[in-house]
């Protein structure tokens, strides 16, 4: 059995044929979020409709990290190595501080309720972006089903205030995201408005001198299902989630090759001592696998 479909022979070079996909747990209801602690060696991923965030190691298996988890979705870490988590249910940003505590970055946007924050990057300068779509109020899965009161857009938050400012907002519907490893772009999912027959891609944008996002264009058209979630590797390159499993994509937006799934795809981080194993959220389920690549996210 492969686990593998090459589409260029540089392809070749970042896989190993004798390293599996992985299922390291399976039995969840929708996972996603995957986020590394390398300093605990241990993964975090929600499992939006049981209402938990999930620990993953190598030597405990699974277990509860949060029971209440206010539908949490998408997690990374900041620069002090804190959790930040897009919560559905309360529909808000938050930081989990060092002793445990929570702290909310944001939860509104001129005076209006954000509506359920999905996934979330930190750039180097300690700024928070998120994309906030509608899916976790749509219906009551992920959620609780309400109206949306703002547009379906791309923010991004001081970390200290909490102060908010709109940094994309030419898409349907904004998912995962993802900066280039030298930040001067920034990849964002268009997944688009839940019972819609909107399109579906991958968009670049250039972020200019003064932090905006510039000059926004197609980057990438997944060939099946679409971009949920999303990681860059130390050459850039982009591992997306797919519907038949993770789609790498060079730079240039060419389809280098495949990780197979037997699940759909939701999102990937790297991990492992160095950031050299690919983690996958996929439907009901969690999957590893090593690639000859490291991750460039932080931390």
């Amino acid at each position: 059995m492969s686990f593998f479909e090459s589409h260029d022979p540089v392809f070749d070079r970042f896989v190993l044929g004798n390293a599996p996909v992985k299922q390291l747990a399976t039995g969840f209801d929708w996972v996603e979020g995957p986020v590394w602690f390398g300093d605990h060696d241990c993964l975090l991923f929600s499992d939006i409709p049981s209402h938990r965030i999930l620990r993953w190691s190598e030597r405990d298996g699974i277990s509860v990290f949060r029971q209440q988890s206010n539908y949490a979705n998408g997690h990374t870490r900041d620069r002090q190595g804190r959790l930040i988590s897009c919560e559905h249910g309360l529909r808000r940003v938050t930081r989990t501080e060092h002793d445990g505590t929570i702290t909310v970055i944001a939860d509104a946007y001129g005076g209006r309720r954000l509506n359920s924050p999905n996934d979330v990057v930190v750039k180097s300068d300690g700024t928070i972006w998120f994309s906030d779509p509608h899916y976790g109020i749509m219906t009551d899965y992920e959620g609780f089903r309400a109206p949306s009161e703002n547009p379906l857009v791309v923010y991004r938050a001081d970390p200290d205030t909490g102060a908010l400012d709109v940094m994309v907002d030419d898409m349907n519907a904004p998912n995962g995201l993802a900066f280039s490893p030298d930040e001067t772009r920034l990849y964002v999912a268009d997944t688009g408005r839940m019972f819609l027959n909107d399109p579906t891609h991958i968009r670049v944008y250039d972020i200019s001198d003064d932090g905006r996002c510039r000059n926004g264009r197609h980057f990438h058209t997944i060939d099946n299902g679409m971009a949920d979630g999303f990681r860059v590797d130390t050459d850039g390159n982009l591992w997306s989630s797919a519907a038949d499993g993770v789609h790498c994509i060079a730079p240039d937006g060419r389809l280098l090759g495949k990780i197979l799934v037997p699940e759909l795809v939701s999102n990937v981080c790297f991990g492992g001592r160095a950031k050299h194993q690919l983690f996958i959220t996929a439907t009901t389920s969690l999957y590893r696998v090593t690639l000859v690549r490291n991750g460039a996210q932080w931390p």
